[in-house]
């Protein structure tokens, strides 16, 4: 399960990464290519954040996380490049 975690964590900052991508760079240069790529980008996100999520919650006590690390784990999904750090920092021997 810590590997489908890695995976989806890994997943789920890129994702946020190309949401915002497509908000700064794409939407003040072409707004119609924004409305149609902001569907399916902002969809992959959400089921990736919410499997995130889902997944942080079911591995906290098999992994034996203390209350301040797996807030850490929490926040790090909603901060750009945060998931990457998370990855690195507890997910590295999986």
């Amino acid at each position: 399960m810590i590997k489908i975690f890695k995976v989806t964590a890994i997943l789920e900052g890129i994702s946020y990464l190309v949401l915002f991508s497509n908000m700064l760079f794409i939407k003040p240069t072409n707004f119609e290519l924004y409305k149609k790529l902001l569907f399916p980008i902002g969809m992959s996100h959400g089921l990736l954040f919410i499997g995130y999520i889902l997944l942080a919650i079911l591995l906290k006590n098999a992994q034996n996380w203390k209350f301040k690390s797996f807030a850490e784990i929490l926040a790090a999904s909603v901060i750009p490049f945060g998931t990457f750090y998370i990855e690195k920092k507890y997910l590295k021997n999986a």
